[in-house]
């Protein structure tokens, strides 16, 4: 019996030597897949910081254009608002045009018979002169 006892303790002795062989193996590769994990968050770690600094770049980059299309636009408020004034210059004459022909046509219309009989006694007029030159040119 004793010697079940030492084929146990044996048997016991390179079960555990097989489990920690086999543990050792399983911890080597889990150092290995760690050591492969901290090396690519070190890589994008690296790459934040470079896409950190492009994007500051970026930004400064993008304020100062800003800036300096608001400085632009507001350097072409007086035009709009000289190009505004003219259109409403334009339409107050418009306005005063349309007003003043609307008054002429009006007595115009009103007018009209009148200035018929001003043109038929400038007609009258014309022909008795020219038949006065004509006599005239006769008797000489």
């Amino acid at each position: 019996m004793e010697i079940i006892l030492y084929l146990s303790v044996a048997l016991l002795a390179v079960a555990f030597a097989v489990l920690v062989y086999f543990i050792g193996k399983t911890l080597t590769s889990v150092q290995k897949t760690l050591d492969g994990v901290c090396d690519t968050l070190d890589r994008v770690v690296q790459q934040m910081e470079g896409i950190t600094k492009e994007t500051e770049s970026l930004l400064h980059k993008t304020n100062e254009m800003a800036e300096m299309v608001h400085e632009k636009t507001k350097a072409l408020d007086p035009v709009f608002d000289s190009i505004k004034s003219i259109g409403d210059s334009i339409r107050t004459v418009n306005r005063s045009v349309e007003r003043l022909s609307t008054s002429i046509t009006s007595k115009g219309e009103r007018h009209s018979e009148e200035v018929a009989k001003a043109i038929q006694w400038g007609e009258a007029i014309i022909d008795l002169w020219n038949k006065w030159k004509v006599k005239k040119s006769k008797s000489h």
